[in-house]
């Protein structure tokens, strides 16, 4: 049974907090908590403009959103780590080598897709990570259950 899911990526401020709210949108009838965390975190920003954007275009709301970074705490308190790439399975096991077995890409079920960092690349990134984000939740979400 998983009780708190974290999802990772860099900064914190676009992969992965798209991910935590869709995730926490689609697992809304569980008592699942959802989280996230960036390896390299802009800690205390709020979402970037683009992610937040294209969320908020999908009727998700993103307002009181601000970055951090991951620790072995956060790791510790987590029972399913999710990743965008598969370098930042790596950089988490360098954090908490104990999280072997629990840390996964979120693309895992589209056969191990990765999801490229849209930072700076422009609106049209953000909306093709946006959808691939999307899809894997989806998948996650049907096999957590819900």
């Amino acid at each position: 049974m998983f009780r708190n899911i974290l999802v990772v990526c860099v900064g914190n401020i676009c992969r992965s907090p798209t991910a935590e709210i869709l995730l926490r949108n689609a697992l809304a009838s569980s008592t699942i908590a959802v989280t996230s965390a960036g390896l390299g975190a802009r800690v205390g920003e709020s979402m970037e403009p683009a992610a937040r954007q294209v969320l908020e275009e999908h009727g998700h709301s993103a307002q009181a959103f601000t970055a951090r970074q991951i620790t072995p705490d956060i790791v510790n308190e987590s029972d399913l780590v999710l990743v965008m790439e598969k370098e930042h399975v790596n950089q988490v096991l360098k954090i908490a080598s104990h999280a072997r077995g629990k840390v996964f890409l979120l693309g895992k079920w589209q056969s191990d897709r990765e999801i490229q960092d849209p930072y700076r690349q422009g609106k049209a990134a953000f909306i093709h990570a946006h959808a691939l984000i999307e899809a894997a939740v989806c998948s996650w979400a049907q096999r957590l259950g819900h």
